[in-house]
């Protein structure tokens, strides 16, 4: 097949027609699929999912047309091979053999060599019309070379074969981290995965190490498998590395319905813009968030709640015990939809992707987003460096798509200073809302301020901030209480000498009694 050839003005732009592989978001990291004619090597250590990977690529390819030849230099039969696959939701058995054609070729490995298993490799793709060539173990076609020169000739004269014929090819080999095998220079791509341990957990990773004739994703993306076969998770940093610069051009206010609040944010968080609400355990945030959804669905406005902790029954019994009663009303009618993880293992890109994907399904504008909590997508992440990049990219997302967001992030339950568990939060948020708790005379009392709101004014007084089985109040300023950031709350008015009364469960230091000296001599002077 000949390649297409594009351009404008002065030059002309060669296109190499594309052969998609049908492995989710593998064509989005080659930019467009595997190149026709061309050959890669997969390396991966055992469990990695080569094999999977091959047998998925080849049923897709069958089942648009193209024809399949799997050559297995294995002594592992077919049959139990197929036997591993067929619980797999792309295995069609109807495509063997017609379609997808297997033959062994360790058997003239072993009696003619190379050479044997090359004439044996080209008379079967001929009389199969292969469009697609698999060769699973070529690390055993490697022992039988008297060198690596004899094993790159080999390797050059099945590209020369494939290239005349066609015939797109992928070369399965096992591998170690560090060692390219010799096939890797004579390819014209090559993935490798990887299977390793990050403390209890398994991850399965992929990296395009070279790719000829195209641009790919560099870097590192995890993969899973599942009965639907390997899924890739690109890198949500790199998929969106160069984002849109236009956003929505009208902006509105996006209100909470407490009065308050909304005025201290001159009428609500404008569209668009993403929000980090910090707070210990127990000052609300939760709350807070359902009660940014409840009003936005009052107004018509659809909303997302994407949480870990919560379920969607628990989400229930919080709003009735507040006063936001009809949060089940809205989720029937479809205005708000609760998305659950389950706390599982998760892939981190993964959940940006349900999340992304989900919001692009709804076709929706002017939608309100309250993820609970950004400690769910730090425990998804064997990278821990990543996640102000991720977040960074995640958020211009949503931003482009017109979703107002809203991020929960806990802080230390009794903390003297206000510690944000990722400090650099702030470089990817506009707005921040601080709930914490204050203890003053013997009570806890909850306060609210707004400590930053980018293109907008917004009131940085502080305000208590109240939550009873009618629903969740802000009151006017807290004058009573000063430095109430530094966690301790002093009356307004008390003298500096006055001693505070110490934290519960602490008792106060006593005084050293007088000598009996002293005691005489201060009876004296009395007298």
């Amino acid at each position: 097949m000949s390649a297409e050839e594009e351009g404008g003005g002065g030059g002309r732009k060669t296109v190499h027609p594309r052969m998609e592989t049908g492995v989710p978001r593998l064509d989005f990291i080659t930019k467009g699929g595997l190149l026709q004619g061309a050959s890669y090597a997969v390396l991966g250590p055992p469990g990695s999912g080569k094999t999977v990977l091959a047998h998925q690529i080849a049923f897709w390819h069958v089942k648009h047309g193209g024809k399949a030849l799997y050559v297995t230099l294995l002594t592992e039969s077919h049959a139990r091979m197929l036997a591993n696959l067929e619980g797999m939701a792309f295995f069609d058995a109807s495509a063997i053999p017609d379609k997808l054609h297997y033959i062994s070729g360790y058997r003239q490995l072993e009696t003619e060599g190379l050479k044997g298993l090359l004439e044996l490799v080209r008379r079967a793709a001929r009389q199969h019309q292969a469009t697609l060539l698999i060769m699973d173990g070529m690390d055993v076609a490697k022992e039988f070379a008297r060198d690596d020169l004899t094993y790159k000739r080999f390797l050059q004269e099945l590209q020369t074969f494939i290239s005349i014929i066609g015939c797109t090819t992928l070369l399965l080999s096992p591998h170690n981290p560090g060692d390219l095998p010799p096939e890797t220079t004579a390819v014209d791509g090559i993935f490798e995965l990887s299977l390793w341990l990050a403390g209890p957990r398994a991850v399965r990773e992929m990296v395009a190490l070279k790719f000829r004739g195209s641009d790919s994703l560099l870097g590192k993306h995890e993969l899973e498998i599942s009965d639907k076969g390997i899924i890739v998770h690109p890198r949500t940093e790199v998929q969106f590395s160069k984002p849109n610069e236009q956003g929505e051009e009208h902006r509105i206010r996006m209100a909470f319905g407490i009065p308050r609040l909304d005025e201290s944010l001159h009428g609500g968080l404008l569209s668009g813009s993403t929000t980090l609400l910090l707070g210990a355990p127990g000052t609300g945030k939760t709350l807070l968030g359902l009660r940014f959804l409840l009003e936005g669905a009052r107004q018509g406005q659809p909303g997302v709640y994407f949480g870990f902790y919560e379920t969607s029954q628990r989400l229930f019994e919080k709003a009735e015990g507040v006063g936001m009663g009809d949060l089940k009303k809205y989720v029937d009618e479809g205005l708000i939809e609760i998305q659950w993880q389950p706390p599982l293992e998760h892939n981190l890109d993964s959940l940006a992707e349900r999340l992304l994907e989900r919001i692009h399904e709804r076709k929706v504008k002017r939608m309100r987003l309250f993820v609970d909590s950004v400690a769910g997508f730090r425990s998804a992440s064997v990278y821990p460096e990543r996640m102000s990049r991720f977040f960074s990219a995640l958020s211009h997302q949503l931003r482009m798509l017109d979703v107002t967001t809203i991020y929960s992030e806990e802080t230390a339950l009794f903390s003297p200073g206000v510690d944000a568990p990722q400090p650099d939060a702030t470089a990817y948020v506009e707005n921040v809302i601080l709930l914490r708790y204050v203890e003053l005379r013997s009570q806890l009392y909850r306060l609210l301020s707004i400590m930053k709101m980018r293109e907008s004014q917004y009131d940085s007084g502080i305000r208590e901030f109240s939550i009873t089985d009618e629903g969740i109040t802000v009151a006017d300023t807290f004058e009573s209480a000063e430095a109430v950031l530094t966690g301790h709350a002093v009356l307004a008015g008390t003298p500096k000498t006055a001693r505070r009364k110490p934290p519960m469960g602490v008792r106060s230091p006593r005084k050293k009694p007088a000598s009996k000296a002293k005691r005489k001599t201060a009876r004296r002077r009395r007298s």
